[in-house]
């Protein structure tokens, strides 16, 4: 919000522990304006995801946004939840009311393209999970190009994965769709492990978060307490009191870039079968190698890849957001 104005963002997302966490966020940022939001299987199925997205907008105290309903399954591979992680029913099993709030009435690759053509402003587009509404949307309707401004997705990573050992989950789920989004053409930012798993919120806050009397905060503060500051660590485990932000810094990243280190490098998605499948290949190399110079150079979408992140200054934004 350089010029005063704000930001108009489409966030799109699997909803989830740290995705609830950044729409939480995303609602109550000043700089914000969330245009719209589509939900796609991922974390839990999709049809979990839209009711949990409902139930985080309606405790936020959030306004009439609209929610719509996208892919059930990525484009080839069948749909492989991490309900491990995030619960059975995909946000922690907090015990949360259901909504009274109901997703709109067409689908998330309609309702991305009737948002991003009717913004006054160019669209800068959030997706937080596999990313197949996007794809399905850049194929179908690629006149939307013009009026994206960026896209600031969670997903990838330049060293080690978590799917597996080289693949970020959300790229793993849907290789192809990640594939498609690196050659939209606009200005790509890719919040990916390297930065996802550093940003932390330290216990005492997680703890005054749960004892607030505010429902938006206090559902941060459970959120945050189920989710572990460190990939090895489990949710039940008492000496476990912090809590990883995840997926809310990369709406942090579009709110407060500066806070995000970022080099413009070559990227290319895995997509043959066998233990590489899903990894991005993020090339850091200063010069070309042999490969290039027998074979010849490829084009290869360049990206802002985030490599560093103030912590503390990440955190200090999100907790001044949430705590209104």
């Amino acid at each position: 919000m350089t010029d005063g104005r704000r930001i108009p963002v489409i966030i799109d997302c699997d909803t989830g522990v740290d995705d609830a966490l950044a729409l939480l966020f995303a609602v109550r940022h000043p700089a914000l304006d969330v245009r719209a939001i589509t939900c796609v299987a991922g974390n839990t199925d999709v049809d979990g995801v839209v009711r949990n997205t409902l139930t985080v907008l309606e405790q936020a105290g959030a306004p009439d946004i609209p929610v719509a309903r996208g892919a059930e399954r990525p484009l080839i591979e069948a749909p492989r939840s991490a309900r491990h992680v995030h619960g059975p029913d995909g946000m922690g099993d907090l015990g949360l009311p259901q909504p009274s709030r109901r997703p709109a009435d067409v689908d998330a690759v309609t309702l991305l393209r009737r948002e991003i053509l009717a913004s006054p402003r160019p669209v800068t587009l959030v997706p937080m999970a596999p990313l197949t509404n996007i794809a399905l949307l850049l194929r179908t309707h690629p006149e939307v190009v013009g009026n994206i401004e960026r896209i600031v997705f969670m997903g990838g990573a330049a060293a080690v994965g978590n799917a597996t050992p080289v693949a970020e989950f959300n790229v793993w789920h849907d290789p192809e769709a990640a594939a498609i989004l690196l050659t939209a053409g606009v200005p790509i930012t890719m919040y990916g492990l390297d930065v996802f798993t550093r940003v932390v919120v330290p216990a005492a806050d997680v703890r005054r978060l749960c004892g607030s009397g505010e429902p938006g905060a206090r559902l941060a503060g459970k959120l945050l307490a189920h989710r572990p500051a460190h990939p090895d660590s489990r949710p039940d485990d008492p000496s476990e009191t912090s809590g990883g932000l995840g997926d809310a810094g990369a709406v942090c990243a579009v709110v407060d870039p500066e806070g995000l280190t970022t080099h413009r490098l070559p990227v290319d998605v895995s997509l043959a079968p066998g233990p590489t499948r899903g990894m991005t290949i993020v090339d850091r190399r200063p010069r070309p190698g042999e490969a290039e110079i027998h074979e010849g150079t490829r084009e290869q979408p360049l990206v802002d890849v985030g490599l560093d992140v103030d912590v503390e200054r990440y955190v200090k934004l999100y907790l001044a957001t949430v705590e209104v």
